[in-house]
């Protein structure tokens, strides 16, 4: 009795953890032009750099030169833009291609 007390107990509370996980996941995403707002008037960050990926979403990095935030968002195509990464310290850097010439 006491075992099967445990184990259902156990199994509500991974499903509490995982509704709680899809509901944060759902929490960072929303319409393309409120990402952009909230970014801006929360963090002053603006576009930097965008990119099509292999399976055609939109990967844009946002930041902020002043405070050195920034954020990277995932647009799937027909769906929300979501929040996949952030942190602090963006660099703007523009570095040549190493040279590849192997001794000619």
């Amino acid at each position: 009795m006491k075992r099967n007390l445990f184990l259902m107990s156990f199994g509500i509370g991974a499903m509490m953890l995982a509704a709680n996980h899809a509901n944060a996941q759902s929490r960072n995403c929303a319409p393309h032009a409120a990402v952009v707002e909230r970014l801006a008037a929360n963090y002053g960050e603006s576009r930097q750099s965008i990119g099509l990926g292999s399976d055609n979403s939109v990967v844009e990095v946002f930041a902020s030169t002043e405070t050195g935030s920034w954020t990277i968002v995932v647009t799937r195509p027909g769906g929300p833009s979501c929040l996949v990464a952030a942190g602090q310290s963006f660099q703007q850097v523009a570095e040549a291609l190493p040279n590849t010439d192997q001794g000619t």
